[in-house]
């Protein structure tokens, strides 16, 4: 189609490709991933979609080869781009939750805070984060790049490392201990400055986050619908979430009510005993798909 507008977008190859695919899939695009090809097929024709390393999209970025992106605070700080953070879209590869870099050291090393890293040697996969910390703390040590596998190196090969951890398997499975935090990151949605300016596009990006955020808040909710009885209804209304307004509709031919209502998944869990025992009858759950607010 000749003069169609495109999109450039970078998506993020690795441990966060699996996630972000199924939040795209819950935002309403479907996208294929063809073998051995980085030109990824989505069912928009105003998109261009590319699957890159996260650690080269913010840059990609900042240059406008790409007019946005999907990558990690980590990243993004690592590489000192320039971009605009559209929003925060919070997962990680293992769900809706921050992921961290911490300073590990192996269990019987005498190295117990970061003060005691002078003129030690550190591993780590985010450099210029991990001198951005020394120099803040006024610590003079040497900050050698890892290729991976950097949970192996203390301490035949480094005295210290800064590693990404999820649930802490690993670095317990090869005898490390956390001594602090050293970054927190999330997903963000970012863009260029450039293609910001532009009418066409920020509108299209405004769109594309707005329908992203809402999967995202799906991903942490689901709905509760259930009968109450009227002589019930105002206790159970006290014990619902506050935050989520319930709809209250009264059933024809009787003392019953209709309440339906969203809530995070695991206070569901504690909430329908609680609402059964209470009297409510026939409570359904189901997941959501999108929260647009």
């Amino acid at each position: 189609m000749i003069g169609l507008e495109k999109l450039k977008l970078g998506l993020p190859k690795g441990s966060l490709q699996e996630y972000t695919l199924k939040i795209f899939e819950l935002a309403g695009f479907n996208i294929e991933v063809p073998k051995r090809s980085y030109f990824l097929e989505i069912d928009d024709p105003e998109i261009d979609c590319f699957l890159l390393r996260p650690q080269e999209i913010p840059k990609y970025v900042e240059k406008g080869q790409l007019d946005l992106g999907i990558s990690g605070d980590d990243w993004i700080e690592e590489t000192k781009a320039e971009v605009i953070k559209i929003c925060d879209l919070k997962y990680a590869k293992e769900g809706i939750r921050k992921i961290k870099w911490v300073l590990a050291v192996s269990e019987d090393s005498d190295i117990k805070s970061i003060k005691d890293l002078k003129r030690k040697v550190i591993s780590t996969e985010i450099v210029n984060i991990a001198k951005d910390c020394l120099k803040r703390n006024k610590i003079k040590a040497r900050v050698e790049f890892s290729f991976g596998a950097t949970e192996v190196k203390p301490p035949r090969f480094a005295d210290a490392v800064i590693d990404l951890i999820e649930t802490g398997v690993s670095l317990k499975a090869h005898n490390l201990k956390v001594l602090d935090t050293i970054f927190e990151s999330s997903t963000k949605l970012i863009a260029n400055k450039k293609s910001w300016k532009d009418k066409w596009k920020k509108q299209k990006i405004k769109n594309l986050a707005l329908l992203l955020r809402g999967a995202v808040d799906s991903e942490e909710k689901v709905s509760l619908a259930m009968h109450v009885p009227k002589n019930k209804l105002k206790r159970v209304l006290k014990v619902l979430p506050k935050l989520e307004l319930p709809t209250v509709k009264k059933i024809a031919g009787g003392d019953w009510y209709d309440v339906f209502f969203n809530c995070k998944g695991k206070k569901a869990r504690d909430l329908i005993p609680r609402l059964k025992r209470l009297g409510c009858q026939a409570i359904v759950e189901f997941p959501l798909t999108k929260t647009v607010p």
